[in-house]
């Protein structure tokens, strides 16, 4: 019988704990850690609850109150769940700490965000996965999931070590978490999908306070998130990415369904905490720029959630030049 995989988790957000519940019920080792020492004491104690559409509620024996205690454990996998604005401090610590055939797999939302771990690691050691689930926090240890859309898609970054992506997608999916392989450039493809969804109602609901619903059943807004899409439709199609055919419609239908809560983007900015704004619609500035292409929807949301952050004391690194 095969070994399973021993897997860390950094980061406990509502993806870091959806993903480690599934890999724990699948027979994987797991090892979580988080910032939050409350989060960790509650999950020392209750375990991991998942409610809404995806039901469980699971136990874990390694508890790391550190990053670095963590990584005295032995693993197969190191996944990054951590915010996109996070990723560099998380790759500064995880630095020559790790054996050469430990892979990673970074489970950010976002444009871009494989870069960073090739400046640091073997190009060869990097997977990135892209989740179809949401959910927020309800209590430290317990994530309300809002959907599940299958599939998720997992990848090597250069088609290297592909087994690896099979076995992470046959594990998940083996226990109902429908993932699937795919290869390099179509997993590019599916972070620009995902990340243009994400940019077209998170910073108009940060903004306007009107939660997805809201945003998606009132006409006005409605407009404008069809406009920012079909900006950054203009900007995938320069990039040379392969977007669905008919990929507007099916990103306003997909978004139509979309809970009657806030994504996590406005949850930040009204929490006055760092955004992913520049890793959303800020990288379709910036690649519009690259193309001549103007942007001026995602242009204006991403200097005014930029501009909201400052005001409250958020400093954010990155802005587009």
């Amino acid at each position: 019988m095969k070994e399973k995989l021993k897997i860390g988790i950094i980061g406990l957000g509502p993806v870091g704990q959806i993903l480690s519940v599934y890999f724990k019920e699948a027979g994987c080792e797991v090892a979580i850690t988080d910032l939050n020492r409350e989060k960790l004491n509650l999950i020392r104690s209750n375990g991991i609850e998942l409610t809404g559409v995806l039901e469980k509620k699971t136990y874990f024996k390694y508890v790391y109150s550190s990053l670095s205690e963590m990584l005295e454990h032995d693993f197969d996998l190191l996944v990054s769940s951590v915010k996109a604005y996070h990723v560099d401090s998380i790759l500064a610590q995880i630095e020559g700490k790790i054996k050469p055939d430990c892979y990673l797999l970074c489970a950010q939302n976002g444009i871009g965000i494989k870069k960073k771990y090739f400046s640091h690691f073997a190009e060869s050691q990097i997977f990135r996965m892209v989740v179809n689930f949401a959910g927020t926090l309800q209590a430290p240890n317990v994530t309300g999931v809002s959907f599940f859309n299958p599939p998720n898609y997992v990848g090597s970054a250069i088609d290297m070590n592909e087994e690896i992506a099979v076995e992470i997608a046959d594990t998940l999916t083996g226990v109902g978490l429908t993932t699937l392989k795919t290869d390099s450039f179509g997993i590019v493809d599916r972070v620009w999908e995902k990340t243009i969804q994400n940019a077209a109602l998170s910073p108009l609901c940060a903004i306007s306070k009107l939660t997805m619903k809201e945003a998606m059943d009132n006409p006005d807004t409605l407009e404008i998130v069809e406009q920012i899409i079909y900006e950054a439709v203009e900007v995938a199609n320069a990039e040379k990415v392969k977007l669905p055919e008919n990929f507007v419609v099916l990103c306003m239908r997909y978004l139509r369904n979309a809970g009657n809560h806030f994504p996590s983007l406005a949850v930040d900015l009204m929490n006055n905490s760092e955004t992913e704004i520049n890793y959303m619609n800020g990288k379709i500035v910036e690649f519009g720029r690259k193309h001549y292409i103007r942007t001026p929807l995602n242009l204006a949301f991403t200097n005014l959630v930029i501009a909201i952050g400052h005001k409250n004391g958020v400093v954010t690194n990155g802005k587009p030049k």
